[in-house]
């Protein structure tokens, strides 16, 4: 039956609500009047049609299944707390909820993780289903659910499910949500029954953009076209441990007993390492140090690597590769680049309060809505029947919470960043590959992919026997290469050609969502660890506070060991056994930190341990420890002397703008002499700026044109056309090309890649590339030849690039921002526009115009602690973000603090849309209620779902 309502739905508007709601009627009025004008698409929108999916939040629902009566209590940002006096009622209600704010979201979602967006969009979404139906996500996802996951996580997962089809019951599309009725699927659209196999899957698109280092992995390999090894050991260099300290420096990993005391300032310390230091004969000849960011070209360590002879083979095969990696859709992060996040945790001898503070704030690509949904589930009385007193954030479509605190602990997470991902290359014979010098069966499966107004489509999936997927086989143009790659005797004959395999952690069925689950019952330290132990991908750092005044931080995952010299920065030969991974790291042998002395604990993408002090390779690619050592620099800061830090403090920490690169760089720009007057008037915005990046600053708007300028003619323009941004175009020396040349010797050559996702990107490892070039100023990469029509003489040292990019990037902010210095801001060229992810950035203009947000004008910047990503190769414009803020008080869990990048909705003209957008652009942080009483205080609706 379908659900039986026996009050009106509405929301309780305070005065902003009302302001909100006038805003949101005349958003509907101009909708109206634009589908009158006769520009609908795919249905007539009428006032109703946009209102009938607002979710009801007042009254009461009957709901078949329910054992007792749930209260949804939602405060005037339509966050609901959620409370039931069993496990079973509570998850479904949390289905219920998340379905009535967020299901279109999770419609696209399980689409998306299962392979058949096509079934939605059309054959425009055809090729990203054939690669998802690849890589198999929802596969595993059933396999997992049915093999590994605890009895009562799928009792779980079920009530979940059965929460979401009771909001589906008797629904048409324009009665879930407005984008069904733009597709047309008004009135016949029935969508699927939710599956608890639909949640687990939600965790493989998570692990799929939290992958670690495949990104570095192709970049390398791809760079050996122009670049040989030394310049590109010079474009990945060493993690500066002495200088950013790592997130463990006292602690221990249990294996066999085995500690370590580094000390606070990560001297000393004790153990042996096997990190893979060795020479190969890759493509292009080089050292590889693990840890240290892939020295060198090539899989390291055998003289049967990825040969020279293959590396057209190679290049090709990546080449398209990246093609099909860039178009598959985001889920959380920006496919695998620049996803970083920050966490801290300080202990209660240094706060105000006597007890831990905690904060967390992930970096992830902005989408709308927000992928984060803040929820509070609560049981009346905590008992065996009735687990879990929990809040915090939760993924739509996903049962529990995933980042917040109990009544007892707190939690965060940021990206480890381990290496869980390898390419191999495969050389093809027949129907099968080379392994060993024997011919090996792939396996192979065949898939339908149905496309909305088309017909069917089958592909044949190959999998080597280690269960690796052929990435290869789902781009034509891969497959040509393959067959046609030049080979010589020290690589297998080429034989019917080449091709790109996957190994990846979350492609094995794992118990990621039993972890979910205990980390929200855990009720300290021992039960956090057992909890955090299930999850295994992706790979998180997480730390822990709780109410008795402890901290932590703990490493959990499924981490592959490789042989020795292998580091898994390259890609590796497939046909090679002795490049097949050998096992895992014992997950008792993982590093850990318990009450350091120090009394606060960092982890900001940074190294987790250094490489020295630890027996196993975690990865070649850590991020290069900016924003953790800037954090770690503000908390000492702030108690020496014995001072105390708050709630605010913690706040504005994460507010911190400061550029590290600028603190380097200004000094030296000053001094250059300029003797243009326009130029010099830019130059002397730098004089006396404090290096904080915030949206009015002019200082903050030219310095980072000038660091962008200084990326572009240093290095920018000496990568090869696949790392470069797509459409800029160069004259450069010919490399295997058979393109014409003008008569300089010179062919035209363009980019390849988006704006978002070229290089050099500007983030901490460029950082490190140019402080470590400082010191070299006749450094050839601060040479830049005359280009085909550029009368400007060449630079040949560091100080006469740095006046080129001075000069370019005045005019370049002239033409962008006008003349006047006096109207720069950071602001104007560093904004936020929040896009609809499926309608809103392929639909007609007028539809993008109603579901897009923005734009917001942000501080902030690259590696800055308050990361506002921007990819420096393209432009200013910001692609990832701080997805939520939290600050949690363990001494008063009600004078926590919380934000969302957008609101609790995801219905376009709700007032709950991106109620919170404005306060989160301003560093605000919402007032987080947990007990009952608090929650009563701030609660505007209530609605009761009754059995």
């Amino acid at each position: 039956m379908p659900p039986n309502t026996t009050a009106s739905s509405g929301q309780k508007p305070g005065k902003s609500g009302r302001k909100k709601g006038r805003r949101a009627r005349l958003v509907v009025f101009v909708l109206v009047l634009a589908i009158v004008a006769g520009v609908a698409y795919g249905a007539y929108w009428s006032i109703s049609t946009v209102r009938a999916s607002f979710p009801q939040t007042k009254g009461s629902i009957s709901l078949e299944g329910l054992a007792g009566p749930v209260d949804v209590k939602r405060d005037s940002y339509g966050i609901p707390q959620i409370y039931a006096s069993s496990d079973e009622d509570l998850f479904m209600a949390q289905g219920y909820v998340q379905a009535q704010d967020r299901f279109y979201e999770m419609d696209v979602r399980r689409h998306m993780t299962s392979g058949r967006l096509s079934e939605m969009f059309g054959k425009g979404q055809v090729d990203n289903d054939e690669f998802l139906r690849t890589l198999g996500w929802d596969r595993v996802a059933k396999e997992e659910y049915d093999k590994k996951l605890s009895a009562s996580t799928k009792k779980y997962l079920q009530a979940y499910a059965k929460g979401v089809n009771a909001y589906l019951q008797g629904k048409n599309g324009k009665q879930i949500s407005l984008e069904y009725a733009a597709l047309g699927f008004e009135n016949d659209y029935k969508p699927a029954q939710w599956t608890p196999v639909d949640s687990v899957s939600w965790l493989k698109a998570m692990a799929w953009d939290l992958r670690g280092n495949m990104q570095d992995e192709i970049d390398r390999a791809l760079m050996t076209s122009r670049l040989g090894p030394k310049q590109i050991a010079d474009l990945y260099p060493a993690y500066p441990y002495s200088r950013n300290r790592a997130i463990v420096q006292q602690g221990q990993y249990d294996e066999l007993t085995k500690t370590f005391d580094g000390g606070d300032d990560g001297s000393g310390g004790s153990g042996t390492g096997t990190s893979g230091t060795g020479t190969g004969t890759g493509t292009g000849a080089g050292t590889g140090t693990s840890g240290s960011g892939g020295t060198g070209i090539g899989t390291q360590g055998s003289s049967s690597s990825t040969s020279t002879s293959a590396s057209a083979a190679l290049e090709s095969q990546l080449e398209g590769l990246y093609r099909v990696l860039d178009d598959v859709p985001t889920a959380v992060g920006v496919n695998g680049n620049g996803i970083g996040s920050n966490s801290w945790v300080v202990g209660g001898e240094h706060t105000i309060t006597g007890k831990p503070l905690l904060a967390n704030d992930p970096h992830l690509s902005p989408s709308l809505p927000s992928v984060w949904y803040q929820m509070g589930l609560h049981c009346r009385s905590v008992s065996a029947k009735c687990q879990y007193d929990v809040t915090g954030y939760t993924f739509a479509g996903m049962p529990g919470v995933i980042i917040g605190h109990n009544q007892n602990i707190s939690w965060g997470m940021t990206n480890s960043g381990v290496d869980v991902t390898d390419l191999y290359l495969e050389k093809l014979t027949g129907d099968g590959y080379l392994y060993d010098g024997k011919v090996k069966p792939f396996t192979t499966r065949e898939e339908t992919i149905k496309v909305a107004g088309g017909e069917p489509k089958k592909i044949v999936v190959r999998q080597t026997s280690d269960g690796m997927p052929l990435l290869s086989d789902r781009d034509n143009e891969l497959v040509k290469v393959g067959k046609k790659a030049t080979v010589d005797t020290a690589a297998p004959d080429r034989g019917d050609g080449y091709g790109i395999a996957l190994r990846w952690t979350a492609l094995d069925p794992g118990t990621s969502m039993d972890a979910v689950f205990a980390m929200d019952r855990a009720t300290d330290w021992k039960g956090f660890r057992e909890a955090a132990a299930l999850f295994d991908v992706p790979s998180q750092n997480l730390i822990y506070a709780d109410t008795d005044d402890n901290i932590g931080y703990t490493l959990p995952g499924k981490i592959p060991t490789r042989a020795e010299g292998d580091d898994g920065s390259l890609p590796a030969p497939g046909w090679d056994s002795q490049y097949k991974w050998t096992g895992y790291i014992p997950k008792d042998a993982l590093p850990y930190e318990y009450n350091p002395e120090r009394g606060y604990i960092v982890t900001a993408n940074q190294a987790v341990i250094d490489q020295d002090k630890y027996p196993y390779t975690l990865t070649a690619d850590w991020g290069y420890g900016t924003r953790s050592q800037r954090i770690t620099d503000l908390i000492e800061q702030k108690i020496k002397g014995d001072g105390k830090i708050s709630t605010d403090d913690m706040r504005q920490m994460q507010l911190d703008n400061s550029s590290e690169i600028a603190k380097l760089l200004v000094p030296k720009l000053l001094k250059i002499d300029l003797a243009d007057k326009d130029v010099r008037e830019a130059q002397e915005l730098l004089e006396g700026w404090d290096y904080t990046q915030d949206a009015d600053s002019a200082a903050a708007a030219y310095f980072n044109a000038v660091w962008r300028n200084i990326l572009k003619l240093a290095f920018g323009n000496k990568l090869p056309k696949e790392l470069r941004v797509k459409g800029q175009c160069l004259w450069v020396d010919p490399v295997n090309s058979t393109a014409p040349v003008d008569e300089t010797g010179k062919v035209l050559e363009c980019g390849q890649r988006d704006a978002d996702q070229a290089q050099p990107d500007g983030g901490d490892r460029w950082f490190e590339v140019v402080r470590k070039l400082m010191n070299e100023p006749n450094s050839d990469w601060w040479r830049t030849p005359a280009g085909v029509g550029d009368s400007r003489p060449k630079a040949t040292n560091r100080d006469q690039l740095f006046k080129r990019a001075m000069i370019d990037a005045r005019w370049e902010l002239t033409s962008k921002l006008g003349k006047d210095i006096d109207t720069w801001s950071w602001g104007r060229l560093h904004r936020l526009f929040l896009k609809n992810q499926t309608l809103g950035t392929e639909g007609p203009g007028f539809l993008q115009f109603m579901l897009n947000r923005g734009p917001w004008k942000l501080s902030g910047g690259e590696a800055a602690v308050n990361a506002t990503g921007w990819n420096a190769a393209g432009g200013y414009e910001v692609v990832w973000v701080p997805s939520m803020r939290m600050v949690v008080n363990l001494a008063d869990l009600d004078k926590s603090k919380w934000i969302n990048l957008t609101g609790a909705s995801g219905h376009a003209y709700s007032a709950h849309y991106t109620d919170q957008t404005d306060k989160w652009a301003e560093g605000e942080l919402l007032d987080w209620s947990f007990s009952d009483k608090a929650v009563d205080d701030t609660t505007s609706d209530t609605l009761v779902l009754r059995p």
